[in-house]
């Protein structure tokens, strides 16, 4: 199993940026579809972003629509999330995801995940 590996995380205070990075383990590794997920303490996983290998073509959460930008490097095969100004209500596990069958907002349509890392924004 190729396996995610998600970084950038941290404690920040509201309104600095942080941009989330996520690998996977193997270079030949080809998902249809990647993105970004998260959850608070008590609150179910969200999706956050996603976006289409071949053509682009993102979607995000109503959430952050407008405020996040999710992009991937395929010669890196690496996919991004950047997240300026931040939210104490972005607080939260974030979790690269790859490989789609489904509803990109149902947290069962995705196969593979990473371990997640934590995003902290104080006010």
């Amino acid at each position: 199993q190729v396996q995610l590996v998600e970084s950038g995380g941290g404690s920040v205070t509201s309104g600095v940026s942080l941009t989330l990075s996520c690998v996977a383990s193997s270079s030949d590794y080809s998902a249809n579809w990647w993105g970004w997920y998260r959850q608070a303490p008590g609150k179910q996983r969200e999706g956050v972003a996603a976006i289409f290998s071949r053509r682009g073509n993102p979607v995000y959460a109503e959430s952050v629509k407008g405020r996040f930008t999710i992009s991937r490097d395929s010669a890196k095969n690496t996919v991004y999330l950047q997240m300026p100004n931040l939210k104490v209500d972005d607080s939260a596990m974030y979790y690269c995801v790859a490989d789609l069958k489904g509803d990109w907002s149902r947290p069962g349509a995705w196969s593979n995940w990473g371990q997640g890392t934590q995003v902290t924004v104080s006010s």
